[in-house]
C-alpha cells in the first residue's frame, strides 16, 4: 500500500514551569487519581526545571529517522503529535492535511501491547481525524515490536555498557532487573502487556548470555485501593537487601523508549538514592533511544507495513479498555 508519510504519536511532556499542571490534568482527566498524586508528580517535573525531556528526545528521533530514511531510500516526511501536550494529534493532523497527506503510518512510542500503550493511541488517531473532518488522512498504526530482533538488540547493548560501570568482579553476578510501568491490573487482564514483557526480557537476557532475570514496575499512580503491578522497583530493592541478598544490580528500563521523566526521576533519582542509602551499586542501562538499531527497526517496520500484502493489523478488540469500577 502507497503512503506519504509517518506520523510519531507519543505521550507528550510540558515544555516549562507553566505547562506542567495544564499537562498533568490533561494526562489525568476522567482518571480517579488524589489531586495530592498530581502535586507530587508535579514536583518530579519542577526538579528538571518544569522541562521534561521526552520532547526532546522525540525531537532527535524524527531527526535520526530522517537521517535513516534518506539514507535507505525511504521518501516519507515526519510528522509528531502527541496525547496529552503540543504539538496535539489534531493539530498535527489538521497541518497533514494542509500538506496534502492522504495516506500515513503511525510509530505509537510503546514497544508493548496495553491499553495505554497501544488501543487508545488507536482512539487519539479517531478522534483527532474526527476532529479535522472528512478530508482528514487515513493513519494506520505500525504493529508493537516488544520482540523484534533489533529492538532486542538494542537493549541487550545497552545492558552490556552499563555492566561496564560495575567493577569488573561484579558483572557476571549483578541482578538483571527489568523495569516497565505499573498498570492497573484490569488493564493488564485485557492486553498482553505482562506476556510481552516477560519475552522481551528472557530474549535480552539470552543476548546478553544469562539465564536468569527479574521483571519489576515503576510509577504507580492509581488510588491506592486500585490493584496495579507490582512489585514497586523500591519495594524489591528493600525486600532484597534485607535479606542480605542483594549488594549490586543492574536496572534496565525496557518498558521504556526514552529517558524521559519515569527514567530520570524514579529510577536515577529515587531507586538510585535508595541503592546509595543502602551501600548497593547500582548500573542503569540507557533506553533505546537513538540506538543505531531501533532506528534501523523503525525503518524495516515502515517498508514491512507498505510492502505486506497482508499487513499485521490490531485485532478489533486489541487492548481492551479496563473494566471501570463502580464507587
Amino acid at each position: 500500500m502507497n503512503y506519504d508519510a509517518l506520523v510519531l504519536l507519543s505521550f507528550g511532556g510540558p515544555e516549562k514551569r507553566e505547562d506542567v499542571i495544564p499537562f498533568l490534568e490533561n494526562v489525568l482527566r476522567g482518571r480517579n487519581v488524589p489531586r495530592e498524586r498530581m502535586l507530587e508528580v508535579a514536583e518530579h517535573y519542577y526538579h528538571f526545571g518544569g522541562r521534561s525531556p521526552i520532547n526532546d528526545q522525540n525531537r532527535a528521533l524524527i531527526a535520526a529517522l530522517e537521517t535513516e530514511f534518506a539514507a535507505r531510500g525511504v521518501k516519507l516526511p515526519i510528522y509528531w503529535g502527541t496525547r496529552n501536550w503540543h504539538p496535539l494529534l489534531a493539530d498535527t493532523v489538521r497541518q497533514m492535511q494542509a500538506d496534502g497527506v492522504k495516506r500515513a503510518l503511525a510509530l505509537a512510542t510503546s514497544a508493548f501491547g496495553s491499553y495505554s500503550g497501544c488501543r487508545q493511541y488507536l482512539e487519539d488517531i479517531d478522534r483527532a481525524r474526527a476532529e479535522v473532518g472528512d478530508a482528514a488522512p487515513e493513519i494506520h498504526k505500525l504493529r508493537t515490536f516488544h520482540n523484534h530482533p533489533r529492538f532486542i538488540e538494542a537493549m541487550a547493548d545497552n545492558v552490556a555498557v552499563a555492566l561496564e560501570w560495575l567493577p569488573e568482579g561484579q558483572r557476571a553476578t549483578a541482578p538483571l532487573v527489568f523495569t516497565a510501568h505499573s498498570i492497573p491490573e484490569s488493564m493488564a487482564a485485557s492486553s498482553p502487556y505482562i506476556q510481552q514483557l516477560q519475552e522481551a526480557c528472557q530474549l535480552v537476557s539470552q543476548r546478553c548470555g544469562r539465564d536468569e532475570w527479574t521483571l519489576v514496575y515503576q510509577s504507580r499512580s492509581g488510588p491506592p485501593t486500585q490493584p496495579w503491578l507490582g512489585p514497586d522497583i523500591c519495594d524489591w530493592i528493600r525486600e532484597r537487601h534485607a535479606n542480605g541478598l542483594l549488594t549490586h544490580l543492574v536496572i534496565v528500563p525496557i518498558g521504556f523508549l526514552s529517558d524521559h521523566m519515569e527514567v530520570k526521576y524514579d529510577l536515577d533519582r529515587e531507586a538510585g538514592e535508595l541503592c546509595e542509602s543502602l551501600g548497593i551499586q547500582m548500573a542503569r542501562a540507557s533506553t533505546v533511544g537513538v540506538h543505531p538499531a531501533f532506528v534501523s527497526m523503525v525503518r524495516e517496520l515502515v517498508e514491512e507495513r507498505i510492502n505486506a500484502a497482508e499487513p499485521d493489523l490490531c485485532p478489533v478488540d486489541c487492548c481492551a479498555p479496563p473494566l471501570r469500577r463502580r464507587v
